[in-house]
């Protein structure tokens, strides 16, 4: 999907929607699970969870997600 093609946002007017991809439980990918609006400002989002479909939920930035690194014990 070329840039130029992303659809305008509808909230903002300003910023285009861009598709997230994401995986499953076991590994397969899941393509355009969510849009979200490039316009930081803007913050719309639609997603897609179990069939149903969200919108505007709160964007987080993921940093308390990240998995704990376990310590190498030498």
């Amino acid at each position: 999907m070329d840039s130029s093609t992303f659809p305008k946002c509808q909230k903002c007017k300003e910023g285009d929607l861009v598709p997230l991809s994401d995986f499953g439980n076991q590994g397969a990918a899941i393509h355009y699970k969510a849009w979200v609006c490039t316009n930081p400002e803007c913050g719309y989002n639609l997603k897609i969870r179990n069939g149903d479909v969200y919108i505007n939920e709160p964007i987080g930035s993921g940093v308390n997600n990240m998995r704990q690194r376990n310590p190498v014990n030498y």
